[in-house]
This record gives C-alpha cells, structure tokens and sequence, in this order.
C-alpha cells in the first residue's frame, strides 16, 4: 500500500477551514463516490482502494490516506492534485 501523508499550513478561522473541507468532500463524493464524515475534527473517507481522513488543526490541514494497488501506481498524481486544492481553498 502506498501512504500519503501531506501537511498544508493555512490563516483561515476554524469554521471557515471546516467549511473548505466540507466542500472538497462533497465534490470528491459526487464525482468519485467517496464516502466521508466527521469524527471531531477529523473528516474520515473512503471508498475502494483509498482509505484516510482529513485533520484540522488551529492553522493546518492535515491529509493522510492508505492507497491500494491500483491507486497506488498514481500517487505521485494524486498527491500534486491533493497541494494544488489545498493551495487553492487554504491560503
């Protein structure tokens, strides 16, 4: 299994971070049919070959996520796509 494990550091407010989040999962789940919700702070997602979770903290966003072996074969794809949205909603 291939690990992705990204830090993202961000100035925006705690309610405007969850917010951002809440939108990248709705788009990942209507296009990808990712599954997802929150444990606290953490919006927990899935689906066949990803399994990970997204971790707010006060003035990051941390994305870690376990791929299978198709997904694996593009993590260096899927880890750019994952910086170029967290540059792109957490400034």
């Amino acid at each position: 299994m291939a690990t992705i494990d990204i830090r993202h550091t961000h100035s925006l407010a705690p309610d405007q971070a969850r917010q951002a989040v809440q939108h990248i999962a709705d788009t990942l789940a209507q296009r990808f049919g990712v599954e997802h919700g929150w444990q606290g702070d953490s919006l927990m997602f899935n689906r066949s070959g990803v399994d990970g979770r997204v971790h707010l903290e006060p003035d990051a966003v941390r994305v870690t996520a376990e791929l299978g072996f198709l997904l694996g074969a593009m993590k260096g794809t899927i880890e750019s796509e994952i910086r170029r949205v967290l540059a792109e909603r957490f400034r």
